[in-house]
This record gives C-alpha cells, sequence and structure tokens, in this order.
C-alpha cells in the first residue's frame, strides 16, 4: 500500500530530482520537528528559573530565538496546528480546520484522520483506523521524501493520533501514537503491516504499568512553585478521584479501564514519547541513512495538563520542568547518534492557552461566556420567525454556523439574504460576540501570510461553515470553572516560541512578527528542497 502510494507522488516529482540532491549539495543529516502541545511562549522565560542549561536553554542560547511568533489563523486547535506547521500553510489550503468538523456531504462530524479504509497495526481495536487522506497539501516531511525519490527517511512519534499522522504527512515511513486502551504505541496499515521489532520490544517493557505505580511527586522543592497560584484551588479538575486537586497524585483510586487514559494527564506521557524517539533515533539509523531524514515528535501531555489544571498550576509548571530535562535527553541523543552540527531542529508550539479562566474570574480581570444553549434557542426562534423553521441551521461546531443549502432550496430562500439576516441578528442580540465573518466576506478575500483577519486565513471553501463568530477577549462559549482551554484569534491562544537550533543556524534573539506558516518554508530553504505545495511562509534563517 505505502509503496504504490509512493510509487505515484515519485513519478510526479521525476528522477531528475532524486539525483540533483545527491549533487554535493551540503544539507544536514537529520531534521528534527519537536511540537508541545499547548506551550505559550511566555513558559519560556516564567519557569526558566528551574530550567536546566541543557534543554529550553540550550536552544535559546545556541540558537534562533523567534520571541514574537504567531499563529495567522484561528481556530487554534491540535491538529489545524500541526498541520500549519509542516504545511507552511493555514486551514484555509491545507484543509483542517478542527480536530473534530462537519462534513456537509456526510451530514456529520468526523475526526480529522479517522480512515475506516485503513487497518490498526499493533492493535485489535479501531485506534489504528487513521490516516492524513483529508490533508489537502504536502508537508515539509511530504518535500523531503520527492526531493530524494524516497530515500530519505520519514519517522513521526506523539502520544495523539493526529500529532503523529499529520506531522509526518502523506510520505512517511512510520507514524505512531498511543493507544490509551492499551497502554501501547501503534499504527496503522497505511504506513507499515507489521510493528517493527523495536516497536514490539518497546511495549512489552510494560513503561505505562511502571509509571501507574509510581505516582505524580513534585520534582522539585515545594518552595520553588510559589510563582505559580496555590497547589488546592478550586478551579482546577481532580483528574485521579482523590478528593483533591494538589501533590502527591496516584493512581489508586482511578478506574483499572481509565488507568492508561489518565496517564497521559502526567509527566509520564511526555517520558513514553521522548523513550520512544530515542528508540527510533537509533533503531531507524536516522541521520545515518545517506540522506536528510526526518524526526517529527510532538509531546501531547502538556495540553491534557493545561485542560484539567490551567495555566498557573503547580502541575502545569512540574511537567514543564521534566519536559525540559526530556529536551535535554533528546538533544545529548542527538548529539550522540548524529552529531553536534549534523541535525537542523526546530520546536514550537500546536497553539498556545487562555490564562486560566477561573483564576481570572477571582481576580476580577475580563472574562465571560456566551452560554451555548441560550445562544442556540434564541437562534432557533429567530430562525423560526424569520425563515419559518429552525432547520434553516445544519451545524454549529468549532465556532462556525453552518447553514442549511437544502432548506434553502426547498423554501425559495435566498441564501446571502438570510446570512446577512442571521449574522444581523447575532450582532445584535450578543454583546458576547466581538466579530461575524461571513462566507461572502471571504470569499472575495486571498488568504495571505499577513493578515488583519484570522477567520480568512482559517476558512476553508469546501468545508468551513457560512459564518464564524469570535467571542470578546477571554470570552469562551459556555462557562470554564475548571482548567483552561484554546481556539480563539487572541494572543494568549496565538503566540507561540519558535527555536531554531543546529546546523546552519546562527546565535541570535529575534523580536520582529513572524508566523508559524515560516517554520516549514526556513526549513525548505535550509536544505535546498521546494516549499511544501500550500506554503505561504518566508524563511527566517539569513
Amino acid at each position: 500500500m505505502k509503496f504504490n502510494r509512493f510509487f505515484l507522488i515519485a513519478l510526479i516529482a521525476g528522477s531528475v530530482v532524486a539525483s540533483t540532491f545527491a549533487q554535493g549539495v551540503q544539507r544536514p543529516k537529520l531534521v528534527v520537528g519537536i511540537v508541545i502541545d499547548q506551550m505559550r511562549f511566555d513558559y519560556l522565560y516564567r519557569f526558566n528559573p528551574y530550567y536546566g542549561q541543557q534543554g529550553f536553554n540550550r536552544l535559546m542560547n545556541e540558537g534562533s530565538n523567534f520571541t514574537f511568533a504567531h499563529f495567522n489563523y484561528v481556530p487554534t486547535y491540535t491538529a489545524p496546528g500541526h498541520s500549519s506547521i509542516y504545511t507552511g500553510t493555514t486551514p484555509a489550503f491545507h484543509g483542517i480546520i478542527g480536530n473534530d468538523f462537519y462534513d456537509r456531504t456526510k451530514k456529520k462530524m468526523i475526526y480529522c484522520v479517522d480512515d475506516g479504509s485503513t487497518k490498526s497495526v499493533g492493535s485489535n481495536d479501531k485506534e489504528g483506523q487513521k490516516s492524513p487522506h483529508r490533508l489537502a497539501a504536502t508537508t515539509i516531511t511530504d518535500q523531503l521524501k520527492l526531493a530524494t525519490n524516497g530515500a530519505s527517511k520519514v519517522i513521526s512519534i506523539s502520544l495523539k493520533d493526529r500529532a503523529a499522522i499529520l506531522p509526518g504527512g502523506h510520505l512517511a515511513d512510520a507514524a505512531y501514537w498511543y493507544d490509551n486502551k492499551t497502554g501501547d504505541f501503534i499504527s496503522s496499515d497505511y504506513y507499515i503491516n507489521a510493528l517493527p521489532d523495536w516497536v514490539k520490544d518497546f511495549n512489552k517493557q510494560k513503561y505505562p504499568d511502571k509509571f501507574l505505580t509510581q505516582g505524580w511527586k513534585l520534582s522539585r522543592p515545594e518552595s520553588d512553585y510559589k510563582i505559580t497560584a496555590p497547589d488546592e484551588v478550586e478551579y482546577e479538575h481532580d483528574v485521579f478521584n482523590e478528593g483533591k486537586t494538589s501533590f502527591p497524585h496516584k493512581f489508586d483510586n482511578v478506574k483499572p479501564e481509565d488507568k492508561y487514559e489518565c496517564l497521559e494527564t502526567t509527566p509520564y506521557g511526555n517520558e513514553l514519547v521522548k523513550e520512544m524517539a530515542k528508540r527510533a533515533l537509533v533503531n531507524e539509523n536516522l541521520g545515518k541513512n545517506g540522506q536528510t531524514d526526518f524526526l517529527a515528535i510532538s509531546f501531547s501531555s502538556t495540553d491534557y495538563v493545561g485542560h484539567a489544571y490551567g495555566t498557573n498550576a503547580y502541575e502545569t509548571e512540574d511537567i514543564y520542568i521534566r519536559l525540559d530535562a526530556q529536551i535535554a535527553e533528546i538533544l545529548q541523543a542527538l548529539d550522540e547518534q548524529v552529531g553536534k552540527g549534523n541535525y537542523l531542529l526546530f520546536l514550537t508550539a500546536d497553539h498556545a492557552g487562555q490564562d486560566t479562566p477561573g483564576l481570572l474570574k477571582k481576580d476580577r480581570l475580563p472574562v465571560g461566556e456566551l452560554n451555548y444553549n441560550k445562544f442556540n434557542d434564541s437562534l432557533k426562534a429567530f430562525n423560526t420567525r424569520t425563515f419559518g423553521g429552525d432547520q434553516i441551521i445544519e451545524n454549529i461546531s468549532n465556532y462556525q454556523i453552518f447553514i442549511s443549502r437544502d432548506f434553502v432550496k426547498e423554501q425559495n430562500i435566498n441564501y446571502h439574504d438570510a446570512v446577512q439576516k442571521i449574522s444581523d441578528y447575532l450582532r445584535n442580540t450578543f454583546p458576547q460576540i466581538a466579530a461575524i465573518t461571513t462566507r461572502d466576506e471571504v470569499e472575495n478575500v486571498t488568504p495571505k501570510r499577513e493578515t488583519s483577519n484570522l477567520a480568512v486565513n482559517g476558512f476553508n471553501l469546501a468545508r468551513s461553515g457560512d459564518l464564524v463568530i469570535a467571542l470578546q477577549s477571554g470570552y469562551l462559549m459556555n462557562t470554564m470553572s475548571k482548567g483552561t482551554t484554546h481556539g480563539t484569534a487572541y494572543s494568549y491562544d496565538t503566540h507561540v516560541p519558535i527555536l531554531f537550533y543546529g546546523w546552519k543556524v546562527p546565535k541570535q534573539t529575534v523580536n520582529t512578527p513572524i508566523y508559524i506558516v515560516d517554520i516549514a518554508a526556513t526549513v525548505a530553504d535550509l536544505i535546498k528542497i521546494t516549499e511544501p505545495s500550500g506554503s505561504m511562509g518566508i524563511p527566517l534563517i539569513k
């Protein structure tokens, strides 16, 4: 299956590209992409007093630190984020408009990487029935495979399936993700027909079971955590069913069937990914295959912890302190396996996260909600009065409203007038709404790297709805009493770290505005290959 799909694309690229690639142009032996789920830019500095010198600080002090990097679209979610990093474009072109999104043809919500035509590898359940078939643009990893006529090796690893699959692109040699029902790393027959021996051996070690017996204790003295809120607060989730939210945490009260999933909301999830990445580095001989290889790593546990505990929690600080040490381990492994200076590495995030709403409310800072039920009921009543039925709205998801084309046609309603009437009603009825963008407005605007309306770059004409709403800063759809979330166009969701390190990367700190789509263009420029098909970014390293 994999041979056939690469062969078809290789025919397009042609053998001339591969022979040109080998004519003495200097390139790194390995490219490494590290994406940290829900990492805010300020975490580089906020927790820095407790970082070592060989993790984040090594990248910041010896590489290029771009301190004003933002996402240039909404919604800022995991799947669109990973897709945009690796394609160098936005949902307008790569088509991944959410983790789950509404499919007009099927008239139901779909998951971004679900693929019923595939089979699980390493699992007897459906957790491996996934592929990147909905990703409508090539990735920088695809372009590397094309440039070398398939000789480069691409391996992608994460806890989350979407965070492994989308960076790996269409041509990855393998993507591996965590099955939280079994505690194993699995894949799909889109990539491979069986797990390689090194992955089987890793699964046999049963690391999750060992971690479950250890529990989660603070990695530093409690006095080091005073830069965060108190450990026991009412706006954190009791993830471990302990009747409290403070350290230490144990798995004793977690249902047996939920323990592997609960493990994801601890630093041990990142530990599993780190160990898998180190095993892949050695067992796949990455950086030693005669061509530039690519290792994509995504750490997801930071996102689970952020959602559960918020941005000001002991748990959030501790997982980043531990992640700093885990990144240091990866860098050491790269030095030993590939050689310092022989690899090009970037580190970024798929989105950031809002300051903990519960804390904002407590401190009387701007925060609020648009109650979904009241919003939906009000809109239904308006549509019934105006259009003779609430069926004109087919779906509301990802802050998008989908108009039923069938209802509009059956009732002989002017589509454009209907959209405008709904937009006017929402604007006049809900002061929590800051802006509304309609399909009519988007169709007359070309998505581009710099934009004054991030909804335009996030709007895919084939998949998006008919109206996109943006709430006021600090506002959410429904109250979030515990933890935090993300997804908006505001800086707390869009401002993320971008660090480049290693091969041909100068030591510098740059504070000019750049965008997440610039990463793929920078990698392509440095290793002298064609940027991804939808790329709108520019190279950052001069």
